[in-house]
């Protein structure tokens, strides 16, 4: 019977598959992209989008397919691995759902959404719930190609929907490992004050932007429980794991920020335990963004006057 499934983003199902064994999740078979398990849903962070409570639905015709969709909800996204042209005319007769890129910043997707796929021609999987707030968990921006140095500034404004929280006007923020400098020109564009700190300096365009200084030095030489309290932390450093995990554990110890976000990059093979130490964080997740390749991304937050909190 299937309980759950997971959406791999395309060349991920190795990390995906080694997660979900670590949870005690089997997998009964893959869908293109879709890991169909018979164990009940279990946190995923290299799954884009998690099925939470799938269902089978047998049908005859495209018309009784649509009508049992519709006759669950209304909103559905389609993921579909085989089978295209039957698909298509089934979804043609589903309420449209509007799959424009999104504006950054703005809040996800209000709306409750499920998702759908064929199995065979005369069988589908839906699930009316699901994780996440986009379709197939791909969030797609209204990109700027001209301001910033790199594509590195997609992954910061999806960390930042997902968090559905973003830097204000003079809000301080640390950007560590900043050069070039694609996540300090976002945080700069926001109207945020930027500290980049990198042993390399930032493009000259993005150094010359209203609100931002440089700290040529490393992130890891930073102390800080020395200084002053800033509302975001930003790492985008090519570090292990279990170093970035030191270096995160310290600033939330220190107090000094209410808000991380945090790149975990892999070299080799997965490093699932640091992972998983990340995970475990009081008022953190970890997220394997759209716009990630190789890594993950964890987000953090502490509610003024309270105790981290899990959002």
């Amino acid at each position: 019977m299937i309980a759950s499934a997971y959406l791999a983003a395309d060349g991920f199902h190795e990390p995906l598959e080694e997660e979900l064994a670590r949870r005690g999740a089997a997998i009964l078979f893959w869908h293109g992209d879709l890991a169909v398990s018979s164990s009940p849903p279990v946190p995923a962070a290299w799954s884009l989008n998690t099925w939470l409570a799938p269902r089978e639905i047998k049908f005859e015709s495209i018309g009784q397919a649509a009508s049992a969709l519709r006759a669950v909800q209304r909103n559905w996204g389609s993921y579909q691995a085989d089978h295209f042209r039957r698909a298509a005319l089934i979804a043609a007769k589903l309420p449209p759902i509007r799959t424009r890129t999104q504006p950054f910043p703005a809040e996800p997707p209000s709306g409750h959404l499920g998702a759908w796929t064929l199995l065979a021609p005369d069988r589908l999987l839906a699930s009316p719930t699901q994780s996440s707030a986009f379709i197939n968990g791909a969030v797609t921006f209204d990109e700027d190609r001209v301001g910033p140095p790199s594509r590195a500034y997609l992954k910061l404004w999806e960390a930042c929907t997902l968090l559905g929280a973003w830097p204000a006007p003079g809000e301080r923020c640390l950007d560590l490992g900043a050069s070039p400098g694609g996540w300090t020109w976002a945080l700069a564009k926001l109207g945020a004050l930027v500290v980049a700190v990198d042993r390399a300096p930032l493009e000259p365009r993005i150094a010359a932007m209203p609100g931002v200084s440089e700290r040529l030095e490393s992130a890891f030489g930073i102390d800080p429980a020395a200084e002053p309290p800033v509302d975001w932390v930003f790492s985008d450093v090519i570090a292990y794991p279990q170093r970035l995990l030191t270096l995160v554990q310290a600033w939330i110890a220190s107090g000094k920020t209410r808000h991380i976000v945090c790149t975990l990059k892999f070299q080799g093979a997965t490093d699932h335990v640091a992972a998983e130490a990340f995970a475990a964080i009081g008022g953190g997740r970890v997220v394997h963004l759209f716009h990630n390749k190789h890594e993950l991304t964890f987000l953090w937050r502490r509610d003024e006057g309270k105790e981290a909190v899990l959002f």
